[in-house]
């Protein structure tokens, strides 16, 4: 009995992946076909047609990181004698080069 059950646990999970695998394929297909109707509809129009472009990138995504860390303002530590310790912290346009010995 045991291997029939098991068996069948795993027929159902492998039905459950083809599901799901045809849900986020049926997605983008409907994603597709909106972009291009879109895409017609420009060139019906005479409008420059733009692709589809996820603009992400890590240079990108770092840059973002750092213009949020400058522009907000340190706020008061919570504890001041290892801050006395570590010395006055300069802005990061203050860094120079390491110098070769």
């Amino acid at each position: 009995m045991a291997p029939l059950l098991t068996f069948l646990v795993r027929v159902l999970l492998v039905c459950v992946g083809l599901v799901f695998a045809g849900i986020v394929a049926c997605f983008f297909v409907l994603m597709l076909c909106i972009w291009l109707l879109g895409a017609a509809r420009n060139t019906v129009t005479g409008k420059p047609v733009t692709p589809f472009v996820v603009r992400m990138g890590p240079r990108g995504a770092f840059e973002e990181m750092m213009r949020r860390a400058q522009s907000q303002q340190q706020p008061a530590s919570r504890t001041p004698r290892a801050d006395e310790a570590a010395g006055v912290r300069r802005a990061i346009g203050d860094v120079t080069d390491v110098e070769p010995k």
